[in-house]
């Protein structure tokens, strides 16, 4: 394979979509919105989707040069596939509330290393972050009504990571037209 290929944008487009779908489905189960859908539901999902393809879009953008973006992409692949493999009855709620406090941490760091991101991927890194934390407690506290809150926040991040995919592919906006600083402000200073 010719090593000159830059799978940059390609990869990250890939990567957002895989997030986006993915996030979106294991929210909406959480929040049981949709009649006779559940969290369990989105296990194949996750586990294909947002966990092999996530991973191999981080190996690609790691191929790329584009650490930011691989290790954001392989970290959440590895998640959503240990989430996929080990949901339902496989832990104790204990050990499922630990399980997303960990990966919240790591959510934090992929916010807060977002920085030269657009706020599309920062906020669905943010959303994935608080929604994460939300269903540890839960998982924690036993507390179906704090879970599907926590559903709500990782539809967000879902829609926000699929809408970044959507506007790079299709040159659509990402960030909010801006207004005047002040009265007499100019654009030139």
């Amino acid at each position: 394979m010719d090593k000159d290929v830059s799978a940059g944008s390609t990869t990250s487009t890939l990567g957002h979509l895989a997030l986006g779908l993915t996030l979106l489905a294991f929210g909406l189960g959480h929040t049981e919105v949709i009649d006779g859908v559940t969290a369990a539901n989105a296990v194949s999902l996750a586990t294909y989707v947002g966990g092999i393809a996530l991973f191999v879009a981080g190996l690609l953008a790691y191929r790329a040069s584009d650490a930011s973006t691989g290790t954001a992409f392989a970290a959440l692949g590895a998640f959503w596939f240990t989430w996929g493999v080990t949901a339902g009855d496989a832990m104790s709620a204990n050990a499922q509330g630990l399980f997303m406090l960990l990966f919240a941490m790591l959510a934090l760091s992929l916010t807060l290393g977002a920085s030269g991101s657009g706020t599309m991927v920062r906020g669905a890194y943010g959303a994935l972050c608080v929604a994460l934390l939300l269903l540890a407690v839960a998982a924690f506290g036993d507390t179906a009504g704090l879970a599907k809150v926590g559903g709500w926040f990782a539809a967000v991040g879902g829609l926000l990571a699929w809408y970044a995919a959507t506007a790079a592919l299709g040159g659509l906006p990402t960030a909010l037209p801006g207004r005047a600083a002040g009265r007499g402000v100019t654009a030139t200073g």
